[in-house]
């Protein structure tokens, strides 16, 4: 983060993603902040709260990539939640803190990958010993032989009763001697074979050997059926408990060497990796870097009525605000504060406003960053600028069934003119409708591919408008819209 000035991150986005400049620029102004406020002393950073961002256009435009690939272009942990699923069940709905768990299970998923890559070496070599002990048992070491001596003086008996050397019942303890050292014989051929066999493991000759080994098996999650609020944390201290104080059960199985070496090596990581350091870490990194992106919130706007859906609407809201607020939420892992993670809300806004909001979550997102729809010039860049565009992802797709596919510069053109034409005269839904178009014109060949003897297909605006010619005439995409 410390090497990404606001200019860079918008270079960055733009190769992924076309257009809506102030939109990346305020995102990148609001990751500049992030590291500006790590650098600040203490005393000064429990004053500063990220300013939150609030997104409106329509659907299709960006606003979901953008907050995405902020994300993971800083390594944060990211999770995307629907404002209308908490409207689904009575009035709560689904606990609103739930997403705060949500995005604290992201940063455990970040973090552990982070760690097993650490550990990685050490557990291998964890592994080729457990293979080996399952291919070459070591034997097993010399039973320990135990004899007791009678005691023929009395007065000896006397003395050793005194110091506690008799057991109970007045019999003298036995004896205990040293195991019989193993012979220095049976030793030598044990290391020559493992040693063999370690030969033969490397060189993946023994990858179809079967092996009989024990696994644990994992306790079943407890799912608890009820429209309480908080019951996502009553399940997971449930789970919890059951499995401290449940039995671990194990199975036996005979498995390949192949196989067994995947089961094993999960086992060792597990064995190496803190989990409690690994939490620790993972409420930091969630605190300081988290991004929510709440979608769809103009679903939950509206005026406060006495009955209908708004009623759940302005609950909803209700039991955001101290999220976005900033407040402490308990999870699995320990308590989580959200003063400092970054909310970027987003919503199309048709048949509401901003200022529908309650006031004092509007207070809340004081950045507003306005959308603009894609026109024409926007689809032919997307198909044709970003690193990943839907032209190179057909090519590599086909591509696997040896198509090649060529697109030339008035086939996308035509592509372009299409999809602008079916977005203004039916629903507007944006850069998604260049998904159908072109799921329309390859439906044959990809069909067809494994197939043809014509391995080569080229995209023209003639091919184009003879495939696409009852879309012009009807457009009627119902079959194909997302």
């Amino acid at each position: 983060m410390q090497a990404l000035t606001p200019r860079e991150i918008v270079a960055e986005l733009n190769t992924y993603i076309i257009g809506q400049d102030a939109a990346k620029r305020a995102v990148a102004i609001a990751l500049r902040n992030r590291w500006r406020w790590q650098q600040l002393p203490d005393e000064v950073r429990r004053d500063i709260t990220p300013k939150n961002i609030i997104m409106i256009g329509p659907t299709g435009v960006g606003k979901t990539e953008i907050a995405r690939r902020l994300a993971k272009l800083t390594d944060s942990p990211f999770i995307k939640i629907e404002a209308t699923k908490y409207t689904e069940v009575g009035y709560y709905g689904r606990d609103v803190e739930s997403m705060v768990r949500d995005l604290v299970e992201a940063a455990i998923t970040m973090v552990r990958d982070k760690q097993r890559s650490n550990v990685q070496a050490e557990a291998q070599s964890r592994v080729e010993e457990r293979l080996l002990d399952l291919l070459a048992p070591p034997p097993s070491p010399a039973p320990k032989k135990r004899k007791s001596r009678e005691m023929s003086e009395p007065f000896e008996f006397l003395i050793r009763a005194a110091t506690g050397e008799l057991r109970k019942g007045g019999r003298p303890e036995p004896e205990v001697s040293e195991p019989e050292p193993e012979s220095q014989q049976v030793k030598d051929r044990t290391s020559r074979t493992r040693e063999k066999l370690r030969v033969k493991l490397k060189a993946g000759d023994l990858e179809d050997k079967e092996v009989e080994m024990r696994i644990e098996s994992r306790v079943m999650p407890v799912h608890v059926m009820s429209n309480i609020g908080g019951i996502e944390q009553m399940e997971m201290d449930l789970q919890n408990l059951f499995e401290k104080i449940g039995p671990k059960q194990t199975s036996t199985r005979t498995l390949s060497i192949r196989k067994a070496r995947d089961v094993l090596l999960e086992q060792e990581v597990e064995a190496l990796m803190d989990k409690d350091a690994i939490n620790e870490a993972a409420i930091k990194l969630a605190e300081t870097h988290g991004v929510i992106f709440i979608d769809e919130i103009d679903k939950i706007c509206g005026p406060e009525e006495g009955h209908g859906p708004d009623v759940s609407r302005q609950g909803v809201q209700r039991d955001l605000l101290p999220i976005v607020e900033g407040t402490t939420v308990q999870t699995r892992y320990g308590y989580v504060k959200t003063d400092q993670v970054l909310f970027i809300a987003a919503g199309a806004f048709h048949r509401s406003r901003p200022a529908d909001l309650m006031p004092e979550l509007q207070g809340r997102f004081p950045i507003r960053v306005e959308l603009q729809p894609l026109t024409r010039d926007d689809f032919i860049r997307i198909l044709t600028e970003p690193k990943t565009s839907l032209t190179r992802q057909y090519q590599d797709l086909l591509g696997a069934d040896t198509v090649k596919l060529k697109f030339t510069k008035d086939g996308i053109e035509a592509l372009a003119d299409i999809a602008h034409q079916v977005n203004q005269s039916t629903q507007n839904i944006g850069a998604r409708r260049l998904y159908t178009i072109l799921e329309r014109l390859l439906e044959d060949i990809s069909f067809e591919a494994p197939d043809v003897k014509k391995k080569a297909l080229t995209i023209d605006a003639e091919y184009v408008r003879e495939k696409l010619q009852d879309i012009l005439k009807n457009e009627d995409l119902s079959k194909f819209i997302l």
